[in-house]
């Protein structure tokens, strides 16, 4: 297994279940149910120098799922081009998401989320099995979509470990 396929195989592997359509449901729930429970204060919370404050993760959640999206939609096509990467930490320090309200960065994830379930249910399964090449790789609709799922759970387990527990 190259590099790659254990990034991708370390989220894929966090999603509980297979029906991975109901997950990207529920775990946006969750994410939306321990934002709507922080303050604008708590929001600005950051577990150590140099992290992401709760804000930041929330934007880059959605920044995420944006990039994820336009690859399901560009591979389901059959778009063949390469779709270049992103660097996660350029893109938190130019948000600007802790000048936001906490309100503001919960209903963008939302609607983001609610873009990704309409995207990904009305695709047709053959849609999602086609693979294109993102970020120097080789991966399937699907794949990215299965990602969503896992990238996120696997933020919401370090929201868990790593904030909360100091709010």
């Amino acid at each position: 297994m190259n590099d790659f396929e254990k990034y991708v195989q370390r989220y894929l592997n966090l999603i509980p279940s297979d029906n991975w359509i109901e997950e990207l449901t529920e775990s946006g729930k969750k994410t939306v149910e321990i934002y709507s429970d922080i303050s604008e204060k708590q929001s600005l919370f950051a577990y150590d120098t140099g992290k992401w404050t709760l804000k930041e993760l929330l934007l880059h959640l959605s920044d995420t799922e944006r990039v994820f999206q336009y690859r399901i939609l560009a591979i389901a096509r059959g778009d063949q081009n390469e779709l270049l990467g992103f660097d996660e930490n350029s893109y938190a320090n130019s948000s600007f998401a802790n000048e936001r309200s906490l309100q503001s960065l919960i209903e963008e994830y939302k609607l983001i989320r609610n873009s990704s379930e309409i995207l990904l249910k009305s695709a047709r399964s053959s849609a999602l099995q086609n693979v294109g090449n993102a970020n120097g790789n080789r991966i399937s609709a699907e794949t990215i979509g299965k990602l969503i799922v896992g990238h996120n759970i696997h933020h919401l387990n370090i929201i868990s470990e790593r904030y909360l527990p100091f709010l």
